[in-house]
Formats: C-alpha cells, structure tokens, sequence
C-alpha cells in the first residue's frame, strides 16, 4: 500500500521570521492540531500546538517560542501503520514527512490515515471478531493461525490489544467459519475468551444446564 500517495502540500510550515498572529490566523481557518514551522534555511523544525499558540503573544515572532516546537514527523517510505502510530503517540491530526535528507515534502492527515485502516480486511471483509487471552509467555501468532486454520476459519487479522498483569489479551477477525468452533478450541488450548462477536454456544449451553439443576433442585 503506497501511503505517499496521500501526501498533501497545500500548507507551507510556516517561518519562525512569521509572527504568532500569523499562527493564530492559520489555526482560525483550519481543524488541525499543529502546525509545522521552518526555520531561516527551509529546515523543517517541528510543530506547534494550537493549545500552545492561543497562549503566546500575537506580536512576537515564532522564533521567540520555537523551545515549544515538537518534532515529530514520518519518512516518506514509512509504512501505513507506523504513521498511526506516530499519530497516536503525538496526539495530532497532521503528521509531517520528511524524505531521507530530511527536505519537507508535505504532511498526511488523520482521516486519510484511518480511511485506509478501514480499507484493510480486517474492517472491510466480512467475519466474526474475536477476543482472546492467554499468559505472555504461553501464547504464539502460529498456534492462533492453526487453530483458527484448523476450524477452517480464515485469519484477517490479529493484534495485540492489551497486555497486563502477564496476560496478553488478541483481538482477531476471522472470516469463512462460525466462531463456535473455534472457540472451543481455543479453550481446549487453554486460551480465555473475552468476548467473541458472534453466539457462543458452549456459554449458551452452560446457561441452560444451569438453569435446568436449578429448576430440579427446586423441585
């Protein structure tokens, strides 16, 4: 997937010869969370916040705070999930990129970024989602691919959603099969199920043989 494709050019970063109210004025006009600055040679330097710029004085020069500039960016080779994750870790709707002599070529937005998240099978093909839980050091992405595999479920996608306490919890979409099986599998390799996206009939089950003793013992 060649993401520099979406690379947009249409703002400039600004100079920090530029005064704030220049800033100010471009934050009027745009939804963005930062705004990259250059310095005298063209350089890119960093971004500054839209919080932070509301707070200077209009009448000085970005120079006088570009101590407040973060300087986070992406290579222009970088892949689609690397620049979300570069998005989420910096808190920003627009992420700067740089090629490999560190010349600025443009920025990427946000929206664009996840609309190509949502393009990927893991969203856009059809399956059951579900979540799994295991020790940290217990699991592995090979036996998960065969026991799904082995249901005749298709993997779309897996990912590491949380991991505390020495758990790690899986979240997998999985296509061609009912979840059912694969779910009792799971279990019977010792896999806790934190919720699948589709009946579990092993929990129905237990559910009616519950309320069944239940029923008798009250008899």
């Amino acid at each position: 997937m060649n993401i520099s494709l979406y690379i947009i050019n249409d703002i400039k970063p600004l100079s920090i010869s530029d005064k704030i109210s220049d800033m100010q004025l471009l934050f009027n006009q745009l939804t963005y969370t930062h705004i990259p600055i250059k310095n005298n040679e063209n350089a890119y330097i960093g971004c500054l916040s839209e919080t932070d710029v509301y707070c200077f004085e209009s009448d000085k020069h970005i120079s006088d705070y570009s101590y407040a500039s973060e300087g986070f960016f992406v290579r222009d080779d970088a892949n689609w999930l690397d620049v979300l994750e570069t998005f989420a870790q910096n808190a920003s709707n627009i992420m700067p990129v740089l090629n490999v002599d560190n010349a600025y070529l443009g920025y990427y937005e946000l929206n664009d970024i996840i609309t190509l998240f949502n393009q990927t099978p893991f969203f856009a093909e059809d399956g059951g989602t579900l979540v799994i839980e295991k020790g940290l050091d217990d699991y592995s992405f090979s036996e998960i691919s065969q026991i799904v595999e082995s249901n005749k479920g298709k993997l779309l996608g897996a990912f590491i959603s949380k991991m505390e306490n020495e758990l790690v919890q899986l979240t997998l979409k999985i296509g061609n099969s009912s979840l059912n099986d694969i779910i009792q599998t799971f279990r019977r390799y010792d896999y806790s199920i934190i919720s699948g996206h589709e009946d579990d009939s092993y929990i129905e089950s237990l559910k009616e043989r519950s309320d069944y003793l239940n029923k008798y013992l009250n008899m």
